[in-house]
Formats: structure tokens, C-alpha cells, sequence
């Protein structure tokens, strides 16, 4: 009986114990199906291909859902192929001690199937076999050897607590004394008269089973199905997060740029501000753009922000602000749509078009360098075309204008974000 306190030790465990946390750890299996004895046999005597007689009981305890180990008591009786073999009967009981490994998680198995795992097991353990009558040695005492065993054990999931499985297992019997027909000696030559010859001979032998894994344990899954990346958010967890990222995309002031972006969060209404959402002062003479009357050219706030002394062709100063590149629409990554702190550039432009009607103007767009080439080139025409239909609007006649799509803008450093952000706009040519 001391033999298999260990398997008997890992059932009462496997009864009272249970997975924490993450996944269930133990499992217990009943298995039976067929055997083969392969060698050695006593010349003249046959085997079944699929002897039907072999049954085992196991307890398995996986540490992960990579490894584990188990405890396996296996029994049956190999005999004779009818008609073809002399008659003969051997009875067999092995107690083994084996790892385990979870190919099915190991090789991701759950990208083409959730309910099919492989397990391989290796291990070693204890035997014996009893011959009965008609054998010569069956008034011998049983034939005790060591056993190492090795298998691959297919699983499919039925439900959480049961999954069906179907194994394929080779043993190899160490210090077998003698054939699996127990009428001969395990040796190559028979000792005459008949006496152990301690050859320390091996024999082979496989058995097939199908069976069934009960799954013990208080969590949802069982570790051979557990995989991490299913780990889900709680309800609660999942409000706290969409909060967070509402919070995150508050605009409290409405310039277009989120709070937590935000260097100047309390922004007037209507002023134009930079990406970091700081008002914009273009002239940098202490009056904001959305305040001055002038914000292209430098002036107190006496008069507006406009220069003190009196500019005889405003027309001028405004074309050259324009055509130099001070006047720009900007877009947001991947869109045509103008950011709507930037949008009042198409308004002052719009304002110098009315004031001037002789004058004409092109819309030209730009991207930045990232995607395709082409793709690029349809964007920034999107884009220009986007400023064209405000510029419309406005009440700007059609033939005064023109909009075109130039593509990448290569005269930024790539590399930058912010630098970036400034490729993506609409420029302004005074025809």
C-alpha cells in the first residue's frame, strides 16, 4: 500500500483544494480504452493490435497555464489475438508520477479553437504484472518493475467543469523478468533449467484511451483554458476609465484644445490660440489677435493694436502678412476639416478680399510627411478646398478664387510633432 500513498495523498488533496484568484488549478480524470503489449512475448504468442482492457485514475494540479504535474493509477489485462495465439491472460497495476505541459496554450491554439488543447506528460513510476493460468509462470510471484511512461493527451472543452479527452501514452518497462505471457524469461536465451537470469531486460507497451476531466475549484476557468489577455474590466472599473478620458477631453474654455493640453485653460471666448491652447498675439504687441485691429503690425492698445501712425495702403501691409505665410488654416492628423481656433485666418483674408476687389487668390493646401505620396496629394486638396467653401460662403465670388493640393510640405522637420502639425494647413497667394 505504500506505494501509492502518493496517488492517494494528490485524490484528497485534489477534493479539498482549489485554484485562487485567476484560475482553477486541479482537475481529476477517469480514462479507459485499449492496450498493446508490444514485446517482449514468448514466440508463437500475439497481441491485439487494440486489446480492449485498460483503465487509469488520475489527479493533475497545475502550477500555471503552462505547467503542472500529476499522479496516475493504471490498471488493465493484456491476452491473446483470437485464433491466431495460444491463450493468455496477464493482469497489470502501475502507479506514475508525471509532468505536464500545455502545448495548446504554449503554441496559441486559441486562435483557431477555444475548446481544444493539447497536454504532453512525462514521467516514471511502478508496476506489476500477475500472470494467470494457462501461463507457465503463473504460480510465480508478480513481476514488480519500473515504468517510464510518456504520452500526448488531446482535449476538448465541454463545458467549464468537464472537457473529453483522448490519450495516446508509450510505457517502458524496466527489470521485466519476464514476457507479457508469462511463459517465458525476458532474455534471449532461456536458462536451462529455468532460473531468473537478472538480465535487467526492458519491455514496451502503449495504451489509447478516451475519458473525461473534472474540473475542481471555485474560479471560472480551469488553467488548461486560461489565457491572460482575457482578463476583463470590471463594470466599475470600465465607468472609471471612460471618465477618465471624458475628463481628459474636457474643453472647458471651447478653443478646441482638450484641458489636459491646455497651458491656458481659461481662454476668452473667440480668441485664437496655439496648439498648447495660448492665446495668440501675432504682432506680439501686448493686444491678443481676437482684440486687435491690426494683428499682423505692432501698435499700442490706444489704437486698437494698429500702428500710430497712419497706414496709407493697408492693402499692402495685409498682402504681404498673407503672402509671407502669417495667415494659415490649420487641420487636425488625417482631416480636412479646419481646427476652430484657426478658422478666423479665413475670415481676416475674406475681409481683404471685400476691401479689394480687384484682387484675386489661390487656396493652397498642404500635409504633412506621413502616408503615401499620393494619398497626400488628395488630402491637401481636400483641405484647400475646405478653406475655398468658408472663403465662399463669406460671400467671396468663385472667380475670384482658386484652390489647389501641393501635397507634403518638406520644409518642416518630420520628426516633430509640433512641426508637424504646422505642415497641416491652407496658405494664402495674392494673384
Amino acid at each position: 500500500m505504500k506505494k501509492y500513498a502518493f496517488l492517494l495523498l494528490l485524490l484528497g488533496a485534489g477534493y479539498s483544494t482549489y485554484a485562487q484568484k485567476e484560475f482553477n488549478k486541479w482537475s481529476l480524470e477517469v480514462n479507459g480504452g485499449f492496450n498493446k503489449s508490444m514485446g517482449p512475448l514468448t514466440p508463437g504468442y500475439l497481441s491485439p493490435t487494440l486489446n480492449l482492457g485498460h483503465a487509469d485514475f488520475g489527479a493533475r494540479y497545475m502550477f500555471n497555464e503552462y505547467f503542472g504535474f500529476k499522479g496516475n493509477l493504471g490498471f488493465g489485462k493484456f491476452s491473446e489475438v483470437n485464433g491466431e495465439s495460444p491463450e493468455f491472460r496477464t493482469n497489470y497495476l502501475n502507479v506514475t508520477a508525471q509532468g505536464v505541459a500545455n502545448f495548446g496554450r504554449m503554441l496559441n491554439f486559441e486562435s483557431f479553437s477555444r475548446n481544444f488543447t493539447l497536454l504532453g506528460h512525462l514521467g516514471a513510476g511502478g508496476g506489476k504484472m500477475k500472470f494467470q493460468d494457462p501461463a507457465i509462470y503463473s504460480y510465480v510471484e508478480p513481476d514488480f518493475y519500473y515504468i517510464i511512461t510518456s504520452g500526448l493527451t488531446t482535449l476538448y472543452s465541454l463545458s467549464k467543469r468537464i472537457a473529453i479527452s483522448g490519450d495516446i501514452t508509450v510505457n517502458v518497462n524496466g527489470r521485466q523478468t519476464y514476457t507479457f505471457d508469462g511463459n517465458a524469461f525476458n532474455a534471449l536465451v532461456q536458462p536451462d533449467p529455468p532460473a531468473n537470469p537478472y538480465v535487467h531486460a526492458t519491455g514496451t507497451w502503449w495504451t489509447g484511451t478516451l475519458g473525461l476531466n473534472f474540473y475542481l475549484g471555485k474560479a471560472e476557468q480551469h488553467a488548461d483554458w486560461y489565457i491572460a489577455a482575457d482578463k476583463y474590466a470590471t463594470k466599475t472599473e470600465l465607468a472609471e476609465s471612460i471618465n477618465g478620458i471624458k475628463d481628459m477631453l474636457k474643453d472647458s474654455d471651447g478653443d478646441s484644445v482638450a484641458d489636459y493640453l491646455d497651458k491656458e485653460p481659461n481662454t476668452q471666448v473667440g480668441a485664437r490660440v496655439n496648439f498648447s491652447g495660448i492665446t495668440l498675439d501675432s504682432d506680439k504687441d501686448g493686444t491678443p489677435d481676437h482684440l486687435d485691429k491690426c494683428p499682423f503690425f505692432p501698435g499700442p492698445s490706444s489704437t486698437g493694436g494698429c500702428p500710430i501712425e497712419e497706414i496709407r495702403d493697408q492693402a499692402d501691409f495685409l498682402r504681404k502678412a498673407i503672402d509671407e505665410g502669417y495667415v494659415n488654416v490649420y487641420f487636425g492628423f488625417d482631416s480636412s476639416k479646419p481646427l476652430a481656433y484657426s478658422i478666423s485666418a479665413a475670415s481676416y483674408v475674406s475681409n481683404f478680399l471685400q476691401k479689394n476687389p480687384g484682387l484675386k487668390l489661390e487656396v493652397k493646401g498642404y500635409a504633412d510627411e506621413l502616408g503615401g505620396e499620393d494619398y497626400n496629394i488628395q488630402l491637401s486638396e481636400k483641405r484647400a478646398k475646405a478653406v475655398y467653401e468658408l472663403l465662399i460662403e463669406a460671400g467671396i465670388e468663385p472667380s475670384r478664387i482658386s484652390y489647389k493640393g501641393y501635397g507634403e510640405d518638406t520644409s518642416v522637420d518630420k520628426s516633430s510633432a509640433d512641426a508637424r502639425q504646422l505642415a497641416r494647413r491652407t496658405s494664402f497667394e495674392i494673384k
